[in-house]
């Protein structure tokens, strides 16, 4: 879809970007405060964050509580939502083109001028309790914390994270919303038909109840390089590993795509040379792997779940073809068919004002960069097979990496899954 975008930066010391696609019927936007579980007061009421995201559609100015404010809200079928990271706190709402000025009220009046109150926060520890309950049945959501606690972050596993809700008062909640909820530590995104719209949204914008605030910074974790562990799980007869090699420092764009062109050539696909080389075999269903940019680092990640009695033989795979990539075996090929890929889903995924939005918000949120959408074609015709081997070995010189598995397996499997891995290194 075709559109528009201008950042804007609001008196009250906002930013924000507003995305004009001409004849949308839908509005799309994004609010995100740096209110996250890092920047909880103290580390013994961390899930004070995700608690008071559970309640930001509850009792609040103009509604008494959650139920009246939902009917209100999703009467002619409006959405919204939103959701906590270890930094980030986001509300996302989508509605139709004629009542954007009404949606954009009501998510005025639950992000600035909440009514948090006793009964509400019981209720929601009691549902956050349940939520992070179920995640210990989810293999992934019990390995990656661990590792990142491996590697040195200071973060909780959603075991520690469930002994913090007991903890946190109603005071809590609004000492928390008070100080991550202002005007410097908002950014947005918004997409629709704006077109003689804007400076009415910037005034609606500018009209919210906020303190000036700060922008606050990512916190900065120091890596480390972290011996193997096992999550002993009695009742999985497979293992849902995890492979995460880290760099202190964050990677530029250009080196954001040429990741994604070797994450491509080595998983991507049913023919990529691990993941298409596990199939073929049938050592694995699922193999994965992924680069992630922070604000202070940045990582490459191996994961999946496979059978105990394959696993070897899939990690003989994966060091095979890291070996490869590290010594320059990487063909114009594989390159060209990575762009092509690429340029297809590239295409593919502005079909709707959503994905519009979604496409820049990551990366604003961040760190304020505005992604040139029009650029990204010819910036991926860029990639060369010299600089992908040169980051790939940068990943591995640095040697701050751990790997960690989840199932019914013995440690000294892991140990010499471990073993094999490591010799990427040497």
């Amino acid at each position: 879809m075709k559109h528009t975008i201008e950042e804007v930066r609001l008196k009250n010391g906002a930013r924000g970007l507003l995305i004009d696609v001409p004849g949308a019927t839908v509005m799309s936007s994004q609010f995100q405060f740096r209110a996250g579980n890092r920047y909880a007061k103290d580390k013994s009421i961390e899930q004070v964050a995700h608690i008071m995201e559970h309640m930001a559609f509850g009792a609040n100015a103009r509604f008494k509580d959650e139920h009246a404010f939902e009917a209100d809200f999703t009467r002619n079928g409006a959405y919204h939502n939103a959701y906590t990271t270890d930094i980030n706190m986001v509300y996302v709402a989508d509605c139709a083109d004629f009542e954007w000025d009404r949606i954009l009220e009501l998510q005025q009046v639950a992000i600035t001028q909440p009514k948090f109150n006793n009964e509400e926060l019981e209720s929601e520890k009691g549902n956050v309790k349940s939520e992070l309950t179920g995640y210990l049945n989810n293999h992934n959501r019990l390995l990656w914390p661990k590792m990142q606690q491996m590697l040195g972050e200071d973060v909780l596993t959603f075991r520690q994270r469930l002994g913090t809700i007991a903890g946190v008062s109603l005071s809590d909640i609004r000492e928390h919303h008070r100080r991550t909820h202002t005007a410097e530590n908002m950014r947005f995104v918004i997409s629709g038909k704006l077109k003689g719209r804007k400076a009415t949204l910037t005034r609606m914008l500018e009209s919210w109840d906020l303190d000036r605030g700060e922008r606050f910074e990512v916190p900065l974790d120091v890596h480390k390089r972290a011996n193997p562990t096992l999550i002993k799980r009695q009742e999985s007869p497979n293992l849902t590993f995890g492979a995460s090699l880290v760099i202190d420092r964050k990677l530029n764009d250009y080196e954001a795509d040429v990741m994604h062109f070797l994450n491509h050539i080595l998983t991507g696909t049913t023919f990529s040379r691990i993941y298409g080389a596990a199939r073929k075999k049938g050592l694995a269903y699922g193999v994965f792997s992924d680069s992630t940019l922070n604000e202070r680092d940045s990582s490459w990640d191996f994961g999946g779940q496979v059978n105990l009695e394959t696993v070897e033989a899939l990690f003989d795979i994966i060091v095979r073809e890291l070996k490869n990539t590290l010594k320059g075996d990487i063909t114009e090929a594989e390159i060209e068919t990575a762009k092509q890929y690429t340029l297809g889903r590239y295409q593919m995924g502005a079909q709707t004002v959503a994905q519009i939005s979604n496409f820049y918000a990551g990366r604003y949120f961040s760190d304020d960069f505005v992604r040139n959408y029009e650029a990204f074609p010819s910036e991926i015709t860029k990639v060369k097979a010299k600089d992908i081997v040169g980051l790939a070995n940068e990943f591995v010189t640095t040697d701050t990496w751990t790997l960690a598995g989840v199932g019914n397996a013995e440690k000294e499997l892991i140990t010499r899954l471990h073993e094999k891995f490591a010799t990427i290194f040497q």
